[in-house]
């Protein structure tokens, strides 16, 4: 026996038999496919809040000046998020870096600004609805 005897034929074969959807195509009841709606035609949920202002108690973040670690370099630190999305936190550090016109990151779920800008900090986040406190020396 060569090898050639043992090659399985790749021309796409014989018919399959019988197709096991065929005794659906008879049914008159069933939908045509799935309906699709569009975001804007879906009506709001309703506000069952009686608050008529954004949330202004977001909780309390320390804001620290460090110099440890950074190469003798100061930098304002940001922490005690707590239940806030990595998204956001990427949003209150580009707004920090541009009020402040400094470079900055988020890492481990603290936002690091480069320099001393605490007090720009604090109104950044005082206007985001959080209690900022300045922490350390």
């Amino acid at each position: 026996m060569g090898k050639r005897d043992k090659r399985v034929s790749t021309d796409g074969g014989g018919d399959l038999g019988q197709n096991p959807f065929g005794a659906l195509d008879g049914l008159a009841d069933l939908p045509a496919g799935p309906v699709k709606e569009s975001v804007s035609s879906l009506s709001p949920l309703p506000n069952t809040s009686n608050r008529k202002q954004p949330n202004t108690n977001r909780g309390r973040l320390e804001i620290r000046r460090l110099t440890g670690g950074k190469g003798g370099k100061t930098v304002t630190a940001v922490s005690g998020f707590k239940g806030i999305a990595a998204s956001e936190l990427q949003q209150l550090a580009k707004r920090m870096q541009k009020s402040c016109g400094a470079g900055g990151t988020v890492k481990g779920g603290q936002i690091e600004i480069q320099g001393d800008k605490r007090e720009q900090v604090a109104v950044i986040l005082t206007d985001a609805g959080f209690r900022p406190v300045m922490a350390g020396g």
